[in-house]
């Protein structure tokens, strides 16, 4: 009878596997219609022509393998239970042989591609040793592997992704892309998220931002240094970067004056800061027409890690990629490839423990009190920061502005 059984086991298991290939053939006829009569028009629409669009769709295929995938007719995933410890301490970020890598051999192109740095300086405002930095930081300076063909992935997403509509939108704009003829289909490589060449720009931005500095009537990201490192610059400098600026200083923060005032809207001259008592890691001086700009406190470890006061520039390279930690990556990179500095003076301390949903029940628990935590994301961010800090002041305990599982105790 054993026999039977396994026999029986194996039929049912082919039998879903051909259930599986036809639903994958169903799906890849749907994607061949959908081409033909909803993509096709929508593309015309915005000024491609059919031969463009036949060219780039000469072989396209549905990439399985990407994820956030949703195929017609199945269920989008369901959130995931935050059931490990995700959150991990920004130290995880910062590996320091990653950067002195990166920082020696920024060094070195630097120096190889100088004059075009000078020029790109003079047009846009932004300090060379950061463009090196964000190339190093989006693809190794051009050198890791980018394998992607981006029609298929733009393409795949917004046939079957959890948020077709953005990869729609960025599907139409690689296509005009192409259709001004910058780059080939063969040529125009993606991220699997479809950021692409050596900036990491998604076709929208590439739109907006994408120059021909080199002259030779093609804005190439993928093979050219002076347009990777030009458009990189025009996105800095039409985000907001202020020229003659530094991106922000560490630095030290008296145990009298609060952890809860860090964020972009509670901004003030630097001079102020140094008014109440902050100083330099360094032991120099702010230059002196920074005391008069803007400055904002930023604690991305509340006292348990580095502090420090940037200026609006940090909150460009945050346009570059929102995140706190990918803006500091930036600006220390920046300094070593520019003055040869080093680490950030300060440890990072045991942060990055709890779990996502502890830190999302946290912020709730704030946010019933009346907190503005920036939204209940598990992601403890400037505004939850801050929320932590007035808490802890307003109710006996000596501000961190970060969260811990003591705290998660007293805030039920």
């Amino acid at each position: 009878m054993a026999w039977r059984a396994i026999i029986l086991a194996l039929a049912v298991l082919c039998s879903a596997w051909s259930a599986a290939a036809q639903s994958r053939a169903d799906v890849e006829s749907q994607f061949s219609n959908w081409l033909r009569d909803d993509l096709w028009p929508a593309a015309r629409r915005a000024g491609v022509s059919q031969q463009t669009f036949n060219a780039a769709f000469s072989g396209v295929r549905l990439d399985w393998d990407l994820p956030d995938l949703v195929p017609p007719g199945s269920a989008p995933p369901a959130t995931r239970r935050q059931s490990q410890a995700e959150f991990r301490s920004p130290a995880a970020y910062f590996s320091e042989s990653s950067l002195q890598n990166l920082a020696a051999s920024g060094r070195a192109l630097a120096s190889q591609h100088r004059e075009a740095i000078a020029a790109i300086e003079r047009r846009y405002g932004v300090p060379g040793h950061f463009l090196i930095a964000i190339w190093g930081r989006e693809s190794g300076f051009g050198r890791a592997d980018i394998p992607h063909s981006a029609i298929d992935v733009l393409a795949t997403k917004a046939f079957m992704s959890t948020r077709p509509e953005l990869f729609q939108g960025e599907l139409l704009a690689a296509l005009q892309i192409l259709e001004r003829g910058d780059i080939t289909p063969e040529r125009m490589k993606s991220s699997w998220a479809g950021a692409m060449g050596q900036p990491q720009f998604l076709p929208s931005s590439y739109l907006k931002y994408a120059v021909d500095f080199d002259g030779d009537g093609r804005r190439d990201i993928w093979q050219s240094v002076p347009d990777t490192l030009a458009s990189i610059a025009n996105y800095l400098a039409q985000s907001g970067w202020q020229r003659g600026r530094d991106w922000g200083f560490e630095v030290t923060i008296p145990g009298n004056v609060s952890c809860a005032q860090e964020g972009p809207d509670r901004a003030r001259p630097i001079a102020e800061w140094v008014g109440l008592g902050i100083t330099r890691v360094s032991g120099s001086a702010f230059p002196e027409h920074e005391l008069r700009g803007a400055g904002m406190m930023l604690v991305p470890a509340g006292r348990h890690g580095p502090e420090f006061i940037v200026t609006p520039n940090f909150y460009v390279f945050k346009q570059y990629n929102n995140s706190d930690n990918y803006a500091l990556f930036i600006g220390n990179l920046g300094d070593r490839i520019a003055y040869g500095s080093g680490a950030f003076r300060k440890g990072w301390g045991d942060v990055g423990s709890m779990l996502r949903s502890d830190i999302a029940s946290m912020q709730q628990r704030l946010v019933a009190s009346g907190y503005d935590v920036g939204g209940a994301d598990g992601l403890p961010g400037y505004k939850t920061r801050r929320s932590i800090g007035e808490w802890q002041a307003r109710n006996g305990h000596a501000p961190t502005c970060f969260p811990d599982r003591a705290l998660l105790g007293a805030l039920q």
